[in-house]
């Protein structure tokens, strides 16, 4: 038996440790975090709100953003509220299983929108290029089965990498420098030696592919993809550290942030919809 492998750890709980000390730094980031995430909700439970009662956003763009703007509510919800909190109160303690939870959400929620937006981009696909078939191929019982496979997929994904993730035996120290549970930093805890499951598993980017003709739906998978890219398969020395730790910021952050204002705040059909039910209510006020 290895030395590492003797000075093996059970953890009960994890140190989330990705902000610097200070108690003015860490409410400043706590303030920050919240303006996002209050940004983040209001925009995306807005288009849930528009697309459910408005008659005219039926259509499957809006059905598939209705889902987008949930899974980003979940997404966001998943590490934010947890490290606001850990600022506030300055206790940065995370049990094991919630770890694992965390992850295991993370991973499902990322392989599901990773693979709505594929799904969304081959609706806009038909839409353009097939325009005469468009109602046949995306007609609604077609649309219910993409989206219960995205979010099926997600499942799986989620499952397999939280498995592998927490295969592993961890030695030493159980800090973690992130303001949540994420892979990459984990794995720097595990001991030297390991066979390393998660190392194994191909990664989003290989299979990802997009069919969208659209530029800013194109710029959010590139946001989603590069930042992502960068923490997950970038390096993992303690150097970079801080670089990692800012990475994580754009993507776990600016995509549920951003996606209510790129895919349905811009849209025509969407301002309408807003106007008419602020305009219905600005007459019954007055």
């Amino acid at each position: 038996m290895t030395e590492s492998m003797t000075n093996m750890t059970n953890y009960v709980e994890f140190l989330l440790m990705g902000f610097p000390d200070g108690q003015v730094f860490q409410t400043l980031c706590a303030t920050l975090f919240l303006l996002i995430y209050m940004a983040a909700l209001m925009g995306n439970i807005l288009i849930i709100i528009l697309t459910t009662i408005d008659q005219h956003l039926q259509s499957p763009m809006y059905f598939f953003l209705k889902n987008l703007s949930l899974i980003d509510i979940c997404y966001i919800s998943v590490t934010v509220p947890k490290s606001i909190m850990n600022s506030v109160i300055n206790i940065h303690s995370i049990s094991f299983l919630g770890c694992v939870l965390q992850v295991f959400c993370f991973v499902f929620l990322t392989g599901t929108e990773f693979a709505l937006l594929l799904v969304m981009s081959y609706d806009r696909y038909a839409a353009i290029c097939l325009p005469l078939h468009y109602e046949t191929i995306m007609n609604r019982t077609a649309c219910v089965q993409m989206v219960a496979i995205t979010w099926l997929s997600g499942c799986f994904y989620g499952s397999l990498h939280a498995a592998g993730t927490f295969s592993v035996h961890f030695c030493g120290p159980n800090i973690i420098h992130q303001f949540f549970c994420d892979i990459p930093s984990l794995l720097t805890l595990a001991c030297s030696g390991e066979q390393i499951l998660e190392y194994v598993i191909p990664s989003d980017q290989g299979r990802f592919k997009s069919f969208s003709t659209c530029v800013p739906h194109l710029t959010v998978v590139a946001l989603f993809l590069s930042s992502g890219y960068f923490a997950y398969l970038g390096p993992t020395s303690n150097s970079a550290a801080s670089l990692n730790l800012l990475m994580s910021v754009f993507y776990s952050l600016l995509p549920p942030s951003l996606n209510p204002v790129i895919y349905g705040l811009r849209n025509r059909d969407m301002k309408v919809a807003l106007y008419s039910i602020l305009g219905d209510k600005m007459t019954q006020t007055f």
